[in-house]
């Protein structure tokens, strides 16, 4: 079953009430991966030694892989079944671009997978039992729309980042710096949260939403950018 986000089956092992151990959680991730079909298994470590025994047995089979988090190429995994033990956000973040065959996340903390979960929409394991993606419904209580043309320059922004691999651009980012210093009467009343929130009703990716929100809190705790010469005088319209 794939999310909503991804195109391949996606799934999340979390612990559960009562489990002391985590590699009940492991082997969960391990054995739903093995019976989804497609090509070799890569398993990604945020280190190369772990403690995992089934982990381990994992990666020791012939044709499994192993990497870690220093000097992963995301593109070795498209084409892949892929178990992803650990991640934090950040990580997470970057893994919405991979055309993987299969991708299971093996929980650490749920702080740093509770917007992932969100927006991905994986299959959720537990012991004993999964819980399903959920049906994909048109929210009920859509964002009001955000005042001074804020909602149309994010509309812009999305379909910018959406046409580049690697998310946003830094022209694109200097217009966002500087519209923001020049026209500072057009954000005085937008709260990170609103544009968060936008951003991901849009369908912005994770890094770039995290870009956009944190060059508005720098500008409300009073920090100005620089802004290559081309783009000083930068508004949008």
């Amino acid at each position: 079953m794939t999310s909503d986000a991804y195109t391949f089956p996606v799934a999340i092992s979390r612990l559960t009430e009562g489990e002391t151990s985590r590699e009940p959680q492991i082997e969960r991730a391990i054995r739903w991966l093995l019976e989804r079909s497609g090509r070799s298994v890569i398993v990604v470590t945020p280190q190369k030694r772990f403690d995992s025994e089934s982990l381990k047995q994992l990666a020791a089979r012939p044709g499994v892989t192993h990497l870690s988090w220093r000097g992963l190429s995301l593109g070795s995994l498209s084409g892949h079944r892929v178990l992803y033990a650990w991640p934090d956000r950040e990580h997470l973040n970057k893994l919405w671009d991979i055309d993987a065959d299969a991708l299971v996340v093996v929980e650490w903390d749920q702080r740093e997978t509770a917007e992932w979960i969100e927006d991905a929409n994986p299959v959720q394991l537990f012991q004993g039992y999964a819980v399903d993606p959920q049906p994909v419904a048109e929210p009920a209580d859509r964002q009001e729309p955000l005042p001074n043309g804020v909602g149309g320059i994010l509309e812009y922004v999305t379909t910018m980042s959406a046409g580049y691999s690697s998310g946003l651009k830094w022209n694109e980012i200097d217009k966002l710096k500087a519209d923001m210093m020049n026209r500072p009467d057009r954000w005085v009343s937008i709260t990170v949260d609103q544009v968060r929130a936008k951003c991901r009703e849009l369908g912005m990716r994770p890094d770039d939403i995290d870009t956009v929100t944190e060059l508005l809190q720098r500008r409300k705790e009073g920090r100005r950018f620089n802004v290559q010469g081309s783009y000083r005088k930068f508004q949008f319209n």
